[in-house]
């Protein structure tokens, strides 16, 4: 992929001029851009039980005659989700076509009448609209479904072949249209208009059906494509994880124009059989089950000229299309409204005028409109509020769009549309990355700005220079594995508490948790026992406690430069003990001890992986043995964490009693006694239990990231146990 820098995509995907596509916020490729993957969608066709339908000659004959003919003998063919989710992504409801790197597409009136042999020439599919289901199917059924097989002024599909998918055959001439109209309401609401309900279609269709030869005199396949387009509209909506209508018109127009995942079939392709979907009819070949979004959105991605056949059909026997298909084909150029009861989309051809074999020039503008749902009320006929739309449609003849080879300049389409279109929807870089990049930076100049020589400047460039690193080191504050800004101070100032809040102490006079206690009861496991003594010496660092990392970060021991550096820790097994960062701007940091076996306490900052790195590589000073005796043979003088300086009363967070574990530091186990005098004198032998090595080899040590207590578990725990935290 091309590094950020080299390709102004890489940064910013589109559009730069959001006059064409003004509704970017809230199209999926916003989402995907900013991580939030929703998968494949749930793609509703329900051709499987099509073929269960038994019609006998005289249907057929009725099913041609209302414009079915070739619908009809369509398969059902394995949709491919991942494809269809891709594509949608790339769908724009504001010009109704696909924003390719190469270019506007769209699927056309000619590719649904070449593709599903309907007619794309006639009268508009519109009517009236129902909201219940009884009276319109007892009149042209002669049957009307219980209330368990309909809802609204929808039927279920199983109803409508459970009782009319075997036409007996001594019917009489109306028994035979009531079955024949069953059909139809069935194939359009399992193939063109299916919905999102999975299983169920609007009866509005039906009184269509009522003469077949007048059925077959509207212009089914515009109303298809209408349909379609609204649903990708619907679909390409970040919200939204479904998607309905003809959804093998979709598929196949991808396989015919665009070279990404077309099947592999078992024979060769038929090229002389109508409709031409039937060209990838039968069973694959090859393998396609690591084709998922990310596959095919990275395959549109980078999809390059060489992958589009903009003149798909050129080469088919055109002997094989029907003269009535054939005649109406220009109809397929027409800029107009498509409409389809409700829904009322716009057919724009100008915008993909290489579709039909001319150079593309520079589209105008759409007009924006509201897509409103008007077939709200039983009993509507929606002709008389759809004036305007009608009329286009109407008025399509005039609007037939001509080429201008002479005035088009492709090159210069490419350079507008490159400002106004959405180029690529997947990142080329993750958002982890360009996030570790972004920190690098502000790093490295975090550090540039600490160390410029400032001998010599003036007023206003030192100011400049402040302001810089006040900056950087804001923006680096809050990130874990932020900038660890290590102070020379010596090891009899660790212990000491220069100023904060914070504060431990005991309360109330009440007993001591017993070792059983249910709070105590979440026994640590090994990995938990184990503590690293973080010693971290930060000006103005606000530790911050990062809740969508893992559980598990490591700590690393800080380096501390000066005469003398200690690393210290005091594990114990104290409940409600909460661990605070120093953020009203100490300069010498509270130094917080890793507990052993603590319930409910916070660990505000892990030091992330790259901060090991630099912690490795840089200079440690090990502290020897007489060192960390200085530390902890003496708690009275010293308190860790902010605790105040009564070491008769709370100075838990020093205990040191009992290192007895090898792999670490100085490790104890305060039992009740110890406790409520956590000062108790260290022995001789626990120099020897310290892990030192004379050589200042790099000591690593893991720390356990404990969930953290929320504000009311920590006040209900502090009124039952013998330490509270007191902000």
């Amino acid at each position: 992929m091309e590094e950020i820098g080299m390709d102004p995509f890489a940064a910013n995907p589109g559009p730069f001029d959001r006059s064409v596509l003004y509704d970017q916020e809230k199209h999926v490729s916003s989402a995907v851009w900013d991580g939030q993957e929703r998968g494949a969608l749930r793609c509703h066709e329900h051709t499987s039980k099509l073929g269960e339908w038994r019609l006998t000659p005289k249907q057929i004959e009725l099913v041609e005659k209302a414009g079915f003919g070739f619908l009809r003998k369509i398969p059902a063919i394995s949709l491919d989700n991942p494809l269809i989710s891709a594509l949608v992504e790339r769908w724009r409801r504001e010009t109704n076509t696909f924003h390719f790197t190469v270019g506007e597409m769209t699927v056309t009136l000619q590719d649904v009448a070449l593709l599903l042999g309907l007619a794309i020439d006639g009268n508009p599919v519109i009517g009236i609209t129902y909201t219940t289901c009884g009276t319109v199917c007892q009149n042209y059924l002669g049957k009307a479904p219980d209330s368990t097989y309909a809802s609204g002024g929808m039927v279920k599909l199983s109803w409508l072949k459970e009782f009319f998918s075997q036409c007996p055959e001594d019917a009489s001439i109306e028994e035979i249209e009531r079955h024949t109209r069953a059909y139809l309401l069935y194939l359009v609401g399992s193939t063109i208009f299916s919905t999102t309900t999975g299983n169920k279609v609007p009866v509005m269709y039906l009184p269509l059906f009522e003469n077949f030869d007048d059925a077959g005199r509207y212009a089914w396949g515009a109303a298809a494509l209408a349909f379609l387009y609204r649903a990708l509209g619907n679909a390409s909506v970040k919200s939204q994880s479904t998607i309905c209508g003809c959804l093998t018109l979709l598929q196949c127009w991808s396989y015919y124009h665009l070279n990404i995942g077309r099947p592999k079939l078992n024979r060769d392709p038929i090229h002389d059989h109508f409709p031409f979907v039937l060209r990838w009819k039968g069973k694959q070949s090859g393998p396609t089950a690591n084709r998922d979004v990310v596959f095919y959105r990275k395959a549109l991605d980078s999809l390059e000229p060489s992958d589009v056949e903009w003149l798909p059909y050129k080469y088919s026997d055109s002997t094989v299309i029907p003269e009535e298909i054939r005649s109406t084909l220009v109809w397929g150029r027409s800029k107009t409204m498509l409409i389809c009861f409700d829904k009322a989309e716009r057919h724009l051809p100008n915008r993909v005028l290489r579709q039909y074999g001319m150079l593309q020039l520079i589209p105008e503008n759409v007009a924006q409109w509201v897509r409103k749902s008007r077939g709200v009320d039983g009993g509507v006929d929606l002709s008389g509020k759809m004036e305007s739309e009608l009329n286009e449609w109407a008025d399509r003849a005039l609007h037939i769009v001509e080429g201008d080879d002479d005035g088009a300049d492709e090159n210069e389409y490419m350079g507008w549309y490159l400002r106004i279109t959405r180029k690529v929807v997947g990142r080329p870089i993750s958002l982890s990355s360009e996030f570790q990049r972004t920190i690098g930076g502000v790093r490295e100049i975090s550090y540039l700005a600490d160390t410029f020589p400032l001998k010599g400047l003036q007023p206003e460039q030192f100011e400049s220079i402040s302001r810089i690193r006040s900056i950087a080191q804001e923006c680096l504050r809050d990130q874990v594995g932020g900038p660890i800004v290590v102070s020379p101070i010596v090891g009899t100032e660790l212990g000491k508490r220069n100023r904060g809040k914070e504060r431990v102490r005991r309360k109330g006079t009440g007993k001591r948790k017993r070792g059983n206690d249910p709070l105590e009861g979440h026994g640590a496991s090994e990995d938990e026992s184990q503590y690293c003594g973080v010693v971290v010496e930060v000006d103005q660092l606000h530790l911050h406690h990062a809740d969508d990392e893992v559980d598990h970060l490591p700590l690393c021991t800080t380096v501390v430069e000066g005469e003398t550096a200690m690393l210290l820790e005091a594990p114990n097994k104290i409940d409600d003990m909460q661990l605070h960062d120093a953020t009203d701007g100490i300069d010498a940091s509270q130094f917080c001890d890793a507990c052993n076996e603590v319930d409910n306490s916070n660990i505000p900052h892990a030091i992330s992986e790259s901060d090991l790195q630099t912690a490795k590589a840089a200079e440690e000073v090990i502290p020897q043995s007489s060192d960390l005796l200085n530390v902890i043979d003496d708690t009275n003088d010293s308190v860790i964490h902010n605790a105040i300086n009564e070491p008769n009363d709370s100075q838990v967070c020093d205990a040191t009693n009992g290192a007895n574990d090898p792999q670490t530091l100085v490790a104890t186990d305060v039992n009740e006694s110890q406790t409520h005098d956590a000062t108790d004198k260290v022995s001789e032998s626990q120099p020897s239990d310290v892990a030192v090595h004379s050589d200042q080899q790099t000591v690593k040590e893991e720390a356990e990231i404990v969930p953290p207590l929320s504000q009311e578990s920590t006040e209900d725990l502090a009124q039952q146990g013998d330490t509270s935290v007191i902000a």
